[in-house]
């Protein structure tokens, strides 16, 4: 009786352990995911999550990533698998992860679930978005004080704001993102970030986060200041009727390195490192 009653207490004691680690979350879907316990075998297809996984501290968990997932430097020995919105099921499969993180706009969330795979779908898109990102991956992970990376954040995005002369603010500034034009709006996180910075965004609310415009829009708006990366930047000031513009008629256009375009536009943990960036452009151009 005495050996069972051991044996009865050791399974409780086991399943006590085992729920302790168990780790239940709602995606962005409102989709329930359960998961036994913290994933050690990640796939993460959007590189704003790869960079926030590795932020908290669990880079070695990731066994594969997108195309675009470049930083920090470990990651890019992984297994490439695609974009996010094409990724290379098969491969995916065949690495056997615990859990996919991937975006909302992702086109193979049904499909992976329906192969057995374990999916969260997340995609930041505004500060509080990445606030929040980061609560859901600290619990995923199993990681304490995930906040700690968005106190982080927010102190570095103020440092940057606190940084700037009175010159330098209330700039009129045109964000683009790339050259079709598509420029970050004032509810971007990029918007949201100028914004902190206490500058003027030329594309407001109205027109979305990130919306394709007329380039007759950004002659008539004349901004002040124009940030662009250097990939989009080629043949800018040829652009018919830019030649107008105030800014490139007095010079003041920031031409981000490719590095530093990729730290502008992804919501994640190295937004303050952006805020950085636009802070000195600002100063720069003042």
């Amino acid at each position: 009786m005495k050996s069972f009653c051991r044996w009865s207490l050791a399974l409780v004691l086991a399943a006590l352990a085992l729920a302790a680690h168990a780790v239940v979350v709602t995606d962005e879907r409102g989709v329930r995911v359960d998961l036994p316990r913290p994933p050690q075998r990640i796939v993460s297809l959007l590189p704003s999550l790869t960079e926030s996984v590795c932020t908290l501290g669990a880079c070695e968990r990731l066994i594969g990533v997108d195309r675009y997932s470049n930083w920090p430097d470990a990651v890019r020995a992984l297994p490439q698998l695609g974009g996010g919105i094409d990724p290379n099921v098969e491969a995916i499969v065949a690495l056997k992860p615990e859990l996919v993180l991937l975006a909302k706009s992702s086109r193979v969330t049904e499909r992976l679930e329906a192969l057995g795979l374990k999916v969260l779908v997340l995609e930041p898109k505004s500060h509080a978005d990445v606030q929040r990102v980061l609560d859901v991956l600290g619990q995923v992970l199993g990681i304490a004080d995930a906040q700690r990376v968005w106190r982080a954040i927010d102190a570095s995005v103020s440092a940057a704001a606190e940084s700037l002369p009175d010159r330098a603010k209330n700039r009129r500034v045109y964000f683009e993102v790339n050259s079709a034009p598509y420029a970050a709006g004032e509810v971007s996180f990029i918007g949201e970030t100028l914004a902190r910075l206490g500058v003027k965004n030329i594309v407001p609310a109205s027109l979305g986060p990130f919306p394709k415009l007329n380039p007759e829009y950004v002659v008539r708006a004349d901004p002040d200041l124009i940030m662009v990366g250097e990939r989009s930047a080629q043949g800018l000031e040829q652009r018919p009727g830019w030649a107008s513009i105030r800014a490139v008629r007095e010079g003041r256009i920031c031409r981000f390195k490719a590095d530093e375009s990729d730290v502008l536009v992804r919501p994640g943990p190295r937004m303050g490192e952006a805020a950085r960036l636009m802070a000195q452009c600002l100063k720069d151009k003042a």
